[in-house]
C-alpha cells in the first residue's frame, strides 16, 4: 500500500516509448509515487533521429494525447486498412474504414524517434516541476535486478532499493536472450521507406503473399519528395530470400508484382534493413517485485503490428492497478490475471498468422481467401475485429 507518508518507489528500466509512457502515467495517476527512469543511452544522443516506424492503434494515440505527449505534426493518421491475399488462390480482400466505425482514425504511423523525443521532452518537463520525486537518469545502464524482502535492488553502478521495478527495455529478436516461449519463424523482414504514385491517403495495406506478409504503412508527406510515402515491412523466408540478391530496380519490379492495385505503384526505395523474425515471450509479466512490459515481456512478429500497442496497454493497466489502495503484491497479482486475455489472445493470433506462412498445405491459400471474403461480408464481425485492433481485447 502507498501513501503520502510511505510513497511508492518505482524504477523504470528503459527510456523508450513504453518506459516513458509508463513513467508519465505514474507521475499523473500516482501523485505521491517517486519515479526514476534509467537508460543506457547518453544525454547527448539525439533520439529524434531514429527512423524506425511505429504503427499505433487509436487506443494508443488516445493514451498519448491524455499524457500531452502525442506528436500530431509528425504522425500520419490511418483512415483505412486494406488486407488482401495475392495469387495463387483468388485475390480476396477485406477493408476496414475509420468512417464505418465512427472514429477519426484507426490509428497512426510515425517514427520511433519522433515519438520518443516527444515523450522524453514531456518527461523532462515533469521532472523539472517535481525534481524531488521524478528523475531521468540517462547514461545509467542497469546491470542487474535483485529481489529483496518486499523490495527490488536496482544495480546501476550504485545499488538502490525500490518497491517495484518495471523493465521496458526490449530490443529486436536476434539480439535477445531467449525467454520461456521462443520460436524462430525462419523469416526475415526487409524494412525501409518506399515512394508511391497513386493510392489513397492514409491507406495501410497488409498483403498476404505466398512467401510471407507484406505491409505498407502511410507516412506523413515530405515536401521535398513528390508523391506519397509509406513504410515498408516485407517478410520473406530466411532460407529463400528473394529480396537479398536484387538491386533497387529489381526490388521495385518484384514489389509492384505483389502489391494490390489499391496501394498504387512503388516508384522508389530507400535503404532497406534486414531483421530476423521470431516470437520471444515470458510466461508471466510479474516476478517478485519486477514487472516486464512491451518487448521486454513479448517480442512479436510484425504481421499484426501490435508490439508497442500491447506494451502501452500493459503500462496503463499496471498504473491503474497500483492506484488501488491495496498492498503492492495484491496489485501485481491483479495485473497478471487482468492482462492475460488481451496479452495471450494477441500473442496467439500473431503467432498463428506468422506460422501459417510457413505451411504448404494444399488449399490453404483458398481457405485464407475465403475467410477474407466472408469477413468482409460480415459487418458485425468486421467491426468487432476493428475494435480489437484499435483498443485490444476487452
Amino acid at each position: 500500500m502507498t501513501s503520502t507518508s510511505n510513497p511508492l518507489r518505482l524504477a523504470v528500466v528503459g527510456a523508450g516509448p513504453a518506459g516513458l509512457a509508463l513513467a508519465l502515467l505514474a507521475a499523473q495517476r500516482l501523485p505521491h509515487a517517486q519515479v526514476s527512469v534509467f537508460d543506457a543511452r547518453t544525454a547527448d544522443k539525439d533520439v529524434s533521429l531514429d527512423p524506425r516506424t511505429l504503427a499505433l492503434s487509436l487506443g494508443s494515440v488516445q493514451l498519448l494525447q491524455r499524457l500531452h505527449a502525442w506528436p500530431r505534426e509528425a504522425a500520419q493518421p490511418i483512415g483505412q486498412v486494406h488486407v488482401s491475399q495475392a495469387p495463387p488462390g483468388f485475390d480476396a480482400a477485406v477493408t476496414i474504414r475509420a468512417a464505418d466505425e465512427a472514429v477519426p482514425m484507426l490509428g497512426a504511423v510515425l517514427s520511433y524517434g519522433a515519438l520518443t523525443a516527444r515523450l522524453q521532452q514531456v518527461w523532462l518537463e515533469r521532472c523539472a516541476l517535481e525534481p524531488a520525486r521524478l528523475s531521468l537518469r540517462l547514461g545509467t545502464p542497469v546491470s542487474a535486478l535483485k529481489e529483496a524482502a518486499g523490495e527490488v535492488e536496482v544495480d546501476a553502478g550504485i545499488a538502490e532499493r525500490f518497491d517495484l521495478a518495471v523493465v521496458a527495455e526490449g530490443g529486436v529478436f536476434s539480439d535477445q536472450a531467449r525467454k520461456a516461449l521462443s520460436h524462430d519463424y525462419r523469416q526475415v523482414a526487409w524494412v525501409g521507406e518506399v515512394g508511391l504514385e497513386g493510392g489513397a491517403a492514409g491507406l495501410a495495406v497488409e498483403r498476404f503473399t505466398a512467401n510471407g506478409p507484406l505491409a505498407l504503412l502511410p507516412l506523413p508527406a515530405a515536401h521535398e519528395v513528390p508523391g506519397s510515402r509509406a513504410a515498408l515491412v516485407w517478410c520473406v523466408p530466411q532460407a529463400d530470400d528473394a529480396v537479398a540478391p536484387l538491386d533497387d530496380a529489381q526490388r521495385l519490379v518484384l514489389l509492384n508484382s505483389q502489391l494490390p492495385a489499391i496501394a498504387g505503384r512503388a516508384v522508389r526505395l530507400g535503404a532497406l534493413k534486414r531483421f530476423t523474425l521470431g516470437l520471444n515471450a515470458e510466461r508471466t509479466l510479474v516476478r517478485g517485485r519486477t514487472v516486464r512490459i512491451g518487448n521486454a515481456a513479448q517480442t512479436l512478429h510484425p504481421v499484426a503490428g501490435q508490439g508497442l500497442n500491447l506494451g502501452l496497454r500493459d503500462a496503463y493497466a499496471l498504473v491503474d492497478s497500483l492506484r488501488n489502495p491495496a498492498p503492492i503484491d495484491a496489485a501485481l497479482r491483479r495485473i497478471e490475471w487482468s492482462r492475460a486475455p488481451d496479452r495471450w489472445s494477441t500473442i496467439a493470433t500473431t503467432d498463428f498468422l506468422a506460422r501459417s506462412f510457413t505451411w504448404r498445405w494444399p488449399g490453404l491459400s483458398l481457405l485464407r481467401g475465403a475467410a477474407l471474403v466472408a469477413l468482409d461480408a460480415a459487418a458485425p464481425v468486421k467491426s468487432r475485429l476493428a475494435r480489437q485492433m484499435m483498443f485490444g481485447w476487452r
